[in-house]
């Protein structure tokens, strides 16, 4: 057992053996911001004061030779091998806010149906106790035994008395975990997630407009995020808007209408990029963004998709007046099989 202390809070974990800094973290209540738990985003980066760590393998895109050499690391990876390890991480930001997540959870699939050709979405139930979790974060699913590796997806839900998760899968071309989910998965089945984990959550104490982006299966955590904002009487003004590259590819509309009548505050728009349809918007969001929110400084920003079009939200949105301390990002990250490369895509904050 080692200790993680944080500067310059000066608060100490206990890291069991075979954890990461991350895992540490987590199982404490700390929301240390990560996407991939791989070691391919990047967003887990610190720096290490003291101590020493094993920090496992990891992407050079994701942690370069020379923050190496100035004591940076990733924590998703790193697994400490000194009795304290110092890491430059420890203020307001890192309140315990957290649920410990689960490696264990016993679930059974009582639903699967499809939302679009590319797009399966699953029911799950708990067996036992039901995860916590925040809207945004996701868990991951898969059958290690069966030669099946686990592949992260965000929870598209809000939280339910009866612990009920929904998830939505996009096949990934040559992605082992999504074609299994997608061609050999069947209700019935009995699952075993992990987690909650990530930190693309919203602040209950935020009383600003919220702007939400999403491409893809993106539109899985805004979801949560949206529903949980709703449930909770957010007084603020709550829009969605949803690129999809055609008409085929657009689901969760229902949802977002009936939303839309139900909840005055509540809008979304769909912008198609490789069709025009009547009743949509036509461009990617750099393009249509600056006609339906020409000025984003007194909004939060949670932008969710492709590492790609996450990037392109942000500049998007700061180049409107966003405050880079009000957006969110949640970007799907391939993640890193050494022995056996797989071209799923995380969907995970």
């Amino acid at each position: 057992m080692t200790r993680i202390l944080m500067h310059p809070s000066g608060k100490s974990v206990e890291c069991a053996d075979g954890d990461t800094v991350l895992m540490a973290l987590e199982k404490a209540g700390y929301a240390l911001p990560n996407n991939c738990r791989a070691g391919a985003c990047g967003e887990c980066k610190v720096k290490v004061s003291s101590g020493q760590f094993d920090q496992g393998m990891v992407l050079d895109m994701a942690l370069s030779r020379d923050e190496r050499r100035q004591g940076y690391g990733l924590m998703c990876m790193a697994k400490p091998i000194s009795e304290v390890l110092g890491i430059e991480w420890g203020t307001a930001d890192a309140r315990p806010r957290l649920f410990p997540p689960r490696d264990d959870a016993r679930f059974v699939l009582t639903d699967k149906h499809r939302l679009t050709d590319r797009v399966v979405e699953l029911r799950l139930r708990p067996v036992g106790e039901p995860i916590r979790y925040w809207p945004g974060q996701y868990v991951t699913l898969g059958h290690p035994d069966g030669g099946i590796p686990a592949r992260a997806y965000s929870i598209a839900n809000t939280p339910r008395p009866d612990g009920e998760l929904v998830l939505q899968v996009a096949r990934a071309e040559g992605g082992i975990t999504s074609n299994w989910i997608h061609d050999q998965l069947q209700p019935g089945a009995s699952l075993t997630l992990a987690g909650a984990y990530g930190s693309f959550i919203g602040d209950p104490s935020v009383d600003t407009p919220v702007l939400c982006l999403a491409a893809g299966t993106g539109l899985a955590p805004i979801l949560a995020l949206t529903e949980a904002a709703l449930r909770r009487g957010f007084r603020q003004p709550v829009s969605v808007v949803f690129s999809a590259r055609t008409r085929a590819d657009i689901y969760g509309q229902g949802l977002m209408a009936w939303w839309r009548a139900r909840h005055p505050g509540f809008d979304y728009r769909i912008t198609l990029t490789r069709e025009r349809q009547h009743g949509h918007l036509a461009g990617r969001i750099r393009a249509v963004l600056p006609g339906l929110f020409p000025d984003l400084s007194k909004h939060t920003v949670f932008a969710a998709g492709s590492p790609d079009f996450v990037a392109s939200c942000v500049t998007a949105a700061k180049a409107l007046g966003a405050r880079p301390e009000l957006i969110h990002t949640e970007a799907f990250f391939a993640r890193q099989q050494p022995a056996e490369p797989d071209a799923d895509h995380l969907l995970v904050t």
